[in-house]
């Protein structure tokens, strides 16, 4: 039980590790604190909201995967390797693709509440 909830513990510290080293990630976080505030102006549909809430978590852990893997690309080499590029490039163009994703859903949600109001 005890390694159970270090786990969490674990978890956590790797969160706030990252929130507080990476910019995208608090540019997500500010995002999605004003996305919240627009869902409870627009009173969206539960729908809506499971819809955001997975969104947003799956954009949140993209960027989680992605720090880790530059982290273990770090890890490997300090030296300049094509790979080691490709490896962060690709996992940034993964997190681009999915931002993208992201605000297309938020426009498909808010904009018919946004010109219907």
């Amino acid at each position: 039980m005890k390694q159970y909830l270090l786990s969490f513990k674990y978890a956590l510290e790797g969160i706030i590790l990252a929130f507080k080293q990476e910019r995208n990630l608090r540019f997500h976080l500010f995002m999605t604190i004003v996305v919240l505030i627009l869902g409870i102006l627009f009173h969206l549909h539960k729908f809506e909201w499971m819809i955001l809430i997975l969104v947003i978590g799956l954009m949140i852990t993209a960027e989680l995967f992605n720090t880790a893997i530059e982290r273990l690309v770090d890890l490997y080499t300090e030296d300049f390797h094509p790979l080691a590029k490709q490896a962060k490039d690709i996992s940034a163009a993964a997190c681009f693709i999915f931002a993208i994703c992201t605000i297309i859903i938020g426009f498909m949600i808010f904009l018919p509440k946004i010109l219907s109001g």
